[in-house]
């Protein structure tokens, strides 16, 4: 695979989806097809639909971990089926998934330092960073130190959001990121995916946020909502400030 980001400093963050379609490896019926979106930096997007529908199958064609059957999915021009995918999620995007994939007994803090480091983030002080970006969703020194297994649904939430931050990504993809949460932490985790899109980017905002969900919770914030329904994506009236 080609490294296409290596000496690339004027990326914008834009993903495009390119008359995509998707069938599962023996499988007949075509999961999604013909779906062309473009998703631009300092939005949030919000792609909803039933279990089942294929919204996960979607997310890891964005996130680079499957490949389109048919079309193009794009990343500042660059098709992803071309580049090096590792760098790409290293660098390029950050992934919140829905089983958050921490390191249960590291504690918060490390599960930041080690992400940058098999990233090969080009921070000096890579723990610096790490607590400014816990800091910035709202994890303090002391929870910072603690394991995952010690910290709540919530906050171990908040840390996967920090650690897909921890190498300044323009795209952010999550996958169902307010499941099994209180009503009271919904609304803090949707301040932050909010934040990170409409402040402005010296503030750390700016960035292309995309949320795979279910919860009408979520639409609240999206600039765009994209329903997906037996294999058809349509847009839906957004819900902003609803």
């Amino acid at each position: 695979m080609v490294d296409a980001f290596a000496n690339n400093t004027t990326s914008v963050g834009v993903l495009a989806l390119r008359n995509v379609a998707y069938t599962y490896e023996g499988a007949k019926k075509t999961v999604f097809k013909d779906v062309s979106l473009t998703f631009e930096e300092g939005k949030v997007y919000a792609i909803v639909g039933k279990s089942g529908a294929g919204k996960s199958t979607l997310l890891s064609l964005m996130a680079g971990l499957d490949i389109a059957t048919e079309g193009l999915v794009e990343y500042d021009g660059k098709d992803l089926s071309t580049i090096n995918l590792n760098h790409y999620r290293a660098r390029q995007a950050g992934i919140v998934f829905q089983s958050l994939n921490l390191l249960t007994n590291a504690t918060a803090i490390d599960n930041l330092v080690l992400s940058m480091h098999i990233s090969g983030a080009a921070v000096r002080d890579k723990r610096a960073r790490a607590y400014a970006m816990l800091e910035k969703v709202g994890i303090d020194k002391d929870k910072a130190g603690r394991k995952i297994l010690k910290l709540s649904g919530g906050e171990q939430q908040r840390v996967a959001i920090a650690r897909a931050l921890a190498h300044d990504p323009a795209l952010i993809i999550a996958d169902e990121p307010t499941g099994n949460l209180d009503r009271a932490t919904v609304d803090g985790i949707l301040k932050i995916f909010s934040q990170l899109a409409h402040d402005p980017p010296e503030s750390g905002g700016g960035k292309c946020v995309i949320i795979v969900t279910h919860s009408r919770l979520i639409t609240s914030i999206a600039d765009e909502i994209w329903g997906l329904d037996k294999g058809a994506f349509r847009q839906l009236p957004a819900r902003k400030g609803k």
